[in-house]
């Protein structure tokens, strides 16, 4: 009883800390808008949307702070704990499917796979949205790639699915090589090598309505069969000894995991180390078990890339990549945990 209290208590300022750092994105940029305004106008934006346009807030803010707030930072701030929470999960997720905590989401090659769709459609002059749809699309291909090959393999079908991501992973990356060497130096190699590093600077709504579909799509059943991911970490014969289907499991996993990291990276770039480094965090506080771990690591995600959105936006005078941030910030931290023996490997 004492350990589930605890527990609570733990989500609770989980939860409070999300909803902190949430807020106060709004309060960071460069055009000051007060807490007082800011929460006004959020106000305001959700009474109207739950009334269909016929209740709303008498307006005492200026028309240039709501656009600010609505358009400009509303968009990158749900977009930050969105993808944030995507990158966690599914790294969590694959870190208990494979039984090693040393796997990343890009694993099987939706990074490389989305990276090389977005660097393919900006090489072709398409626009936005088709840069978005191709990075989605090869994401999901690369992954299915790595599927179909792990299938048709005589060896062992875990090792055999890891194999095959690498090996997915490497044809993508000298595919995307390939389009910075032949890209326009001048307009389309500048574009590509800045999406590739990751960034939430122009996302809008539509990006955050595209990407909801498919990270929720692959967050909610993740979150409803978490207790049986804590039966991956043991082996095949326990596991059906137990009455469950270790094949289709991993199969509902990788389906998961895939579509949010793929819907992910389309909209952001591609951001390293959230995936790897914050589902540790999550065992430090919960433990083990994954049916307190995946949601930890949701909220924990969140909240991560949220605040170095906010650094990437304040630090300097011109704004910075977030795969940047994220390498110098994740790098330090995971080299601490293996010296601390932080990354324990599953049981």
């Amino acid at each position: 009883m004492k350990k589930t209290h605890g527990t609570g208590i733990r989500f609770l300022i989980l939860a409070l800390l999300f909803a902190l750092v949430f807020f106060g994105s709004f309060w960071v940029g460069r055009y000051d808008v007060s807490p007082l305004q800011t929460l006004r106008i959020l106000a305001d934006w959700l009474l109207r949307t739950l009334s269909r346009g016929n209740l709303a807030l008498m307006q005492t803010w200026q028309a240039r702070e709501q656009a600010v707030v609505l358009n400009v930072r509303l968009p990158r701030v749900a977009a930050a704990a969105l993808v944030g929470a995507a990158l966690s999960t599914a790294g969590c997720a694959y870190q208990g499917m494979f039984r090693n905590p040393m796997v990343s989401p890009d694993l099987l090659g939706a990074s490389t796979g989305a990276g090389f769709g977005a660097a393919l459609a900006l090489l072709l002059g398409l626009g936005y949205g088709a840069v978005t749809g191709l990075s989605f699309t090869f994401g999901l291909l690369a992954v299915l790639l790595a599927y179909l090959i792990s299938r048709v393999s005589k060896i062992q079908t875990t090792l055999a699915m890891v194999l095959a991501g690498v090996m997915i992973s490497s044809l993508f990356t000298s595919g995307t090589s390939f389009i910075k060497l032949i890209a326009d130096p001048t307009d389309q190699l500048p574009a590509i090598t800045y999406w590739l590093m990751g960034s939430l600077t122009a996302t809008k709504a539509r990006d955050v309505q595209f990407a909801a579909w498919p990270v929720l799509a692959g967050l909610v059943p993740l979150w409803l069969l978490r207790w049986r991911v804590n039966l991956l970490t043991v082996s095949e014969a326990e596991a059906r000894s137990m009455g469950v289907h270790t094949g289709r499991l991993r199969v509902v996993v990788v389906l998961c995991a895939t579509l949010m990291t793929a819907g992910s990276v389309a909209v952001s770039g591609m951001i390293g180390w959230v995936g790897l480094v914050i589902p540790h965090f999550g065992r430090m506080i919960f433990g083990q078990d994954y049916r307190k771990l995946l949601p930890a690591s949701s909220l924990l995600g969140a909240v991560f890339l949220m605040v170095v959105d906010d650094l990437a936006r304040t630090v300097t005078t011109s704004e910075i990549p977030l795969g940047i941030l994220t390498s110098f910030v994740g790098a330090p931290v995971f080299l601490y945990l293996i010296v601390s023996g932080g990354t324990q490997r599953e049981h």
